[in-house]
């Protein structure tokens, strides 16, 4: 069967002398790993087609197993994002995230659009560390996983004028009358809670310019670390790599 899909590359592998093999995020077909041949070649007219972010239309032939690249053509190269450590570095985070989340032939369209916007946000420079801990809350949420910030998870209380604790084990907030059922519950700054609620209903491709402070910036990226690390327990190469540009400064 022929497919002609609109898709993101989110991870390249070499396969054989001269080939490639891509894994797609799709719009409309899910994820989808498509082989495309001589793509390593120097003259490949496809050599583009397989880099890391591009994001093109691809026709593919497949009945089962691996699709093989008939033709296909770039929309957004998104070679800004190679150019730059930082923004690789955040930027395969979230595809190695989506990649690992995301079932062979899951039906795709969510995914790929916040994909789409999260790559689109870090290429406008806005802050890489609020773009992937709203990504992070959206992969949560699609996942089954998305914390109850609006009331205790315990008691199912809202305590608006009441010092309240984040606890990743439960997936939620605890009361202070709660915080005994998860002792090692982490309080949390009221901006940083407000934050947090925001980036439930939040959906990356209306995400503005937010200016966060350093002290929120570690208190949000320290809950998000704990949320994904409790609720998805994923072990990434991508997500090592930016723990040590962070450990060195970069």
């Amino acid at each position: 069967m022929l497919y002609r899909v609109e898709g993101i590359v989110i991870r390249s592998m070499d396969y054989g002398e001269g080939n490639k093999i891509v894994t797609l995020c799709t719009e409309s077909g899910g994820k989808a790993g498509v082989l495309v041949r001589g793509a390593k070649k120097p003259k490949s007219r496809h050599a583009a087609l397989v880099q890391p972010f591009t994001y093109g239309q691809y026709v593919y032939f497949r009945n089962t197993g691996l699709g093989t690249l008939n033709a296909g053509e770039i929309i957004e190269s998104n070679h800004e994002l190679r150019e730059d450590l930082v923004k690789a570095a955040y930027a395969s985070y979230a595809c190695e995230l989506l990649d690992r989340v995301l079932q062979d032939e899951e039906t795709g369209a969510f995914w790929f659009k916040q994909l789409k916007a999260c790559l689109q946000a870090l290429k406008e420079d806005k802050d890489p560390l609020v773009i992937i801990s709203l990504y992070e809350m959206k992969i949560l949420q699609a996942a089954g996983y998305g914390p109850q910030l609006d009331e205790c998870i315990s008691c199912n209380q809202e305590r608006p004028d009441e010092q309240l604790f984040i606890s990743p084990r439960l997936g939620g907030v605890l009361c202070r009358a709660c915080k005994h059922f998860d002792p090692p519950a982490m309080s949390v700054s009221p901006k940083t809670l407000k934050l947090l609620r925001l980036f439930v209903q939040l959906d990356l491709q209306r995400l503005g310019n937010i200016s966060v402070s350093d002290s929120t910036r570690n208190e949000i990226k320290k809950i998000m670390r704990a949320f994904m690390d409790h609720q998805l327990g994923l072990h990434l190469k991508s997500r090592s790599f930016l723990d040590q540009m962070e450990k060195y400064g970069i």
